[in-house]
């Protein structure tokens, strides 16, 4: 007998994240480091959230997605590091703990993309997030 994967649902504090989203994109700083650093955009679909970052000038081998507890860390550092390129990185605190959550990320044509799912539990520990 073959048993099926039981789907694990999160239950999360809509009002919370709805506000949320609003403050991160009504904040300032959020435009600054879109300029500054590299560009950062935020979706919801029914089954997860996806972090959208534009990374064009960087290869997959310079990229870095952490997350520990709340926050998603993406970092992205040129090889060989010199004067002209100095490192890039950002961070989202989300209003729930991430790591308890499945992610799982792409680095396709300069964008780099982090899905975090809504319904498929995580190991509930800080970790780094393998790029294919």
């Amino acid at each position: 007998m073959i048993k099926k994967k039981q789907q694990q649902i999160q239950s999360f504090d809509f009002d919370l994240v709805e506000k949320w989203l609003e403050n991160y994109f009504l904040d300032p700083l959020t435009s600054y480091y879109d300029q500054t650093q590299f560009q950062i955009d935020l979706y919801e679909t029914e089954k997860e959230w996806i972090v959208e970052a534009i990374l064009s000038e960087f290869e997959a081998s310079e990229i870095k997605v952490y997350i520990e507890e709340k926050k998603l860390m993406i970092s992205a550092l040129r090889y060989p590091p010199s004067a002209n390129h100095h490192k890039k990185s950002r961070v989202i605190e989300f209003p729930f703990h991430i790591t308890r959550q499945e992610i799982t990320a792409t680095f396709t044509n300069g964008i780099l993309e982090v899905f975090i799912s809504k319904t498929e539990k995580g190991s509930c520990k800080n970790r780094f997030i393998t790029l294919p």
